[in-house]
């Protein structure tokens, strides 16, 4: 994990709890910065410090490390890239600010890469596990899970289709469209479809998968389309959105929505009609 980082980089994250470390930002020229069990800290090569004795990384620190995330060729990644991310080998993504390079209306590159956000998967066993009592226990249904990012939806919804893939012994299709999602246990019934859109990735899934649930991470609005799709032909679809709000969901497909209150914390669970059922 982390094992593309430049060696500064590598030596502060050696003293820090891996398991709690959430977030790393890498800006050049300015503090090293973690999100370390929810709360930000500043890093220096000794673990956690004061923002004057943080690890400053240069720009050319930030762009070998996003060389490395890169698997050393930026050709084989360049449509991540031209989405703003790129994925690390252990499912880290990797978002990219810096000059994005247009042809038309299509960006075609990004150079003069200055800042890194890399967030850290975390396979976190049991938390899920309200959610699939109170939702799932009588069968399976759609389910959205709500919240701003950085409050553990991915998270969850590993965790979910790990407890269903056990509990049901159902067919899970997950659709990973960065990368991210697949990194951990996803439970023995699961299949996995990396990098695809989800409207491909959920097409080509219902013709010759068979999936009982579809599984699929941050939804945008042209992809409820492909959710449409999937529960009118009678499969269960498990997803998040960076939404706050049951009012914000562009179309109410699915049968429980959950509100997160928090990093990993269920907040209320809604029925199809907004109503709270826990």
């Amino acid at each position: 994990m982390l094992d593309f980082l430049s060696p500064r980089l590598i030596k502060c994250v050696r003293h820090v709890n891996l398991n709690l470390l959430y977030e790393l930002r890498v800006r050049a020229d300015k503090p090293l910065r973690a999100n370390l069990g929810g709360a930000f800290v500043w890093l220096g090569e000794g673990g956690v410090s004061s923002v004057n004795s943080a690890l400053v990384p240069t720009r050319k620190e930030v762009e070998d490390t996003l060389f490395a995330a890169c698997g050393y060729s930026v050709y084989s990644v360049e449509n991540q890239l031209r989405q703003g991310f790129v994925t690390g080998k252990e499912g880290e993504r990797v978002g990219v600010a810096g000059t994005y390079v247009y042809e038309g209306n299509r960006v075609l590159s990004v150079r003069d890469v200055t800042s890194l956000c890399i967030r850290v998967p975390h396979a976190v066993e049991g938390c899920a596990g309200e959610i699939f009592r109170l939702c799932l226990a009588d069968g399976l249904k759609s389910v959205l899970i709500l919240a701003p990012p950085g409050e553990g939806k991915t998270t969850i919804l590993r965790d979910l289709c790990r407890l269903t893939c056990r509990e049901r012994n159902c067919n899970a299709l997950v659709c990973d469209e960065r990368g991210e999602l697949s990194a951990g246990e996803l439970g023995r019934t699961a299949d996995i479809m990396r990098f695809a859109d989800k409207l491909t990735a959920f097409t080509a899934g219902i013709r010759a998968l068979r999936p009982d649930v579809i599984v699929t991470d941050e939804l945008l609005p042209e992809d409820y389309a492909a959710v449409r799709r999937a529960t009118e032909s009678g499969i269960a679809v498990f997803a998040s959105a960076h939404l706050k709000a049951y009012g914000d969901v562009p179309e109410k497909l699915f049968s429980r929505y959950i509100l997160l209150d928090g990093l990993g914390n269920v907040g209320r669970i809604l029925d199809e009609e907004g109503q709270d059922v826990a």
